[in-house]
C-alpha cells in the first residue's frame, strides 16, 4: 500500500504544475471556491467480467480529472473523466478463448505455448455521482457511470527461451463501445475538508461487454486519490462541512 501511494503521488504531481495554469485561465476565481473543486483523480482498480470461466481480476492504473460541485449545503455533484482507464480480466481459460473465438498459440508439435491470455479494454469513464459530505469530512456517493471503449484486445504474454513475448489480438468489433452501470463509493478528505481525498468505489455494469455473449458485465473496485489544484482557495465555510 505504501508503494501504491508513493507512485500515485509522483505521477499525479507531474500533471499538477501544467494543469494548474490552464484551468486557472479557464475557470478564474471560481476554481476551488466554496462551490467548486477541481483536481486530478488517480488510483488503482481491480476489474472483472462476469460470465467467463476465469475469476482472475485485472489490476490497472487510472488517471483523470474531476469536478466536485456544491448543489446545496452538504450535497455535491461529482463528475469528471478518467482519461486513462483500463478494464478487463486476466488469465482467460481455454473455454473463454473458445467462446471469444480467440487465437491459441501452439508450438510446432501442436502443444500449447505456456503463457497468459488477458482481455484488456481501454475506456474513457465519466461518473455522475451525488455526494453527501458529513461534518467529520467523510462522504458517501452514488450514481451512474458511463464508459466509452476506444481500444480492446486479447493480450498473450509468454516467456519463450528466456525472452518475453507479447502478442495482441484486437477484438474491438466484438465489444459494445458504450458501458453504463451503477457506482457507489465512500471516502475521507484530509486537512479538515480542504486537502487530498482518499476513497474507494465499486462499479457494476448493466450492459454486456461482448455483443454476442449474454451475462458478461464489467465490474471494478477502485482505490483512488484526489488532489485539488488551482490558484484559488476554498472558502472557509468548507470547514463546517
Amino acid at each position: 500500500m505504501r508503494r501504491f501511494i508513493i507512485v500515485i503521488i509522483l505521477v499525479m504531481a507531474g500533471f499538477v504544475s501544467q494543469s494548474q495554469v490552464l484551468i486557472t485561465i479557464l475557470l478564474g476565481d471560481k476554481l476551488n471556491s466554496d462551490g467548486l473543486e477541481f483536481g486530478l483523480e488517480g488510483g488503482l482498480n481491480w476489474s472483472n467480467i462476469s460470465g467467463l470461466e476465469t475469476n482472475s481480476f485485472a489490476r490497472k492504473w487510472n488517471l483523470g480529472f474531476y469536478f466536485d460541485i456544491r448543489i446545496k449545503n452538504q450535497w455535491f455533484l461529482y463528475t469528471g473523466v478518467l482519461v486513462k482507464s483500463n478494464s478487463g480480466v486476466d488469465k482467460l481459460k481455454d473455454g473463454d478463448l473458445d467462446m471469444l473465438n480467440a487465437t491459441k498459440y501452439l508450438e510446432l508439435n501442436g502443444e500449447s505455448i505456456n503463457g497468459d491470455y488477458n482481455q484488456v479494454m481501454n475506456y474513457f469513464l465519466v461518473p455522475v455521482l451525488i455526494k453527501y459530505k458529513t461534518k467529520k469530512y467523510f462522504y458517501g456517493e452514488i450514481g451512474p457511470q458511463f464508459g466509452l471503449m476506444h481500444k480492446s484486445y486479447i493480450e498473450f504474454t509468454s516467456d519463450i527461451d528466456g525472452k518475453d513475448a507479447t502478442i495482441r489480438e484486437y477484438n474491438k468489433d466484438n465489444i459494445n463501445k458504450i458501458d453504463v452501470g451503477i457506482m457507489v463509493g465512500i471516502g475521507y478528505q484530509l486537512l479538515k475538508g480542504n486537502g487530498w481525498t482518499i476513497g474507494a468505489k465499486y462499479y457494476y455494469g448493466f450492459i454486456d461487454v461482448y455483443r454476442e455473449i449474454e451475462n458478461t458485465k464489467n465490474s471494478s473496485i477502485f482505490l483512488k486519490m484526489n488532489i485539488p489544484i488551482g490558484a484559488g482557495k476554498k472558502d472557509a465555510k468548507n470547514n463546517t462541512n
